[in-house]
């Protein structure tokens, strides 16, 4: 049984030194090893499957540990992940306050279907004569912009070459239809892991939770620790 998850590009540490209680879960739904109904569990749910999960867990942690603030929570997220980040601020707009989500598939009947297929599966529907058909849709988050609430940051690469950066744009096209504030960032010239631009997008990330979360407003226009690792070793990223 796997029971293991691993970190991301050392994203967690650096978040934590910022002042942030950062908290990773195995949610229901995840890993195919645990077993098939545990795989299973999101079928039909993919947008929302996790949320209710972390949801939880963060909310019994604030029970248990009084620094923690329930009212101060953001999430992020890449790929699937920014599908997911953007609908916890979508689908639980009173609990999450900021989230940063990065090269989202916000709207799956334009991402690869073999994925979507996969994990949100197929229902079979025998009409009264008998005709089988397949269904298959999974909700976007496109249809909630106007449950937006918090601060939210949408990022994606321009040449994109697994999630199509028109995900990201559409999404950006419902919340302006909606009427609502929220931060764009295009990354010129990388595909979807960001590429050499992965360093820049950190501080950008860390920087709008600083911001929304701490109140931390003092980031000037420089980003003046890349600039101090230019110094010391030389490399540009």
């Amino acid at each position: 049984m796997n029971k293991a998850f691993g970190r991301s590009m050392d994203r967690i540490d650096r978040l934590a030194q910022f002042g942030f209680v950062v908290v990773t879960l195995g949610n229901r739904g995840g890993h195919p090893s645990r077993s098939k109904w545990y795989h299973n569990y999101g079928y039909g749910n993919l947008r929302d499957y996790g949320l209710a999960d972390k949801k939880a867990v963060i909310e019994q942690l604030a029970q248990r540990y009084s620094y923690l603030d329930i009212n101060r929570v953001g999430i992020h997220g890449h790929s699937g992940g920014g599908f997911m980040s953007t609908a916890a601020m979508l689908v639980y707009p009173d609990f999450f306050k900021v989230a940063v989500s990065s090269a989202g598939n916000h709207e799956n009947n334009i991402y690869n279907r073999w994925w979507s297929e996969k994990h949100h599966g197929v229902r079979e529907q025998i009409s009264d004569k008998g005709d089988t058909s397949f269904l298959y849709a999974i909700e976007k988050n496109s249809e909630l912009a106007k449950n937006l609430k918090g601060h939210l940051m949408l990022s994606h690469g321009d040449i994109d070459n697994n999630v199509h950066p028109a995900n990201t744009m559409r999404m950006a096209n419902a919340l302006i239809k909606a009427n609502k504030r929220f931060d764009l960032v295009l990354l010129p010239g990388q595909r979807h892991g960001y590429g050499d631009m992965t360093e820049y997008f950190f501080w950008l990330m860390g920087d709008y939770f600083s911001k929304w979360l701490l109140g931390d407003f003092s980031q000037t226009v420089d980003i003046t620790e890349m600039n101090k690792e230019i110094q010391q070793t030389g490399n540009k990223r």
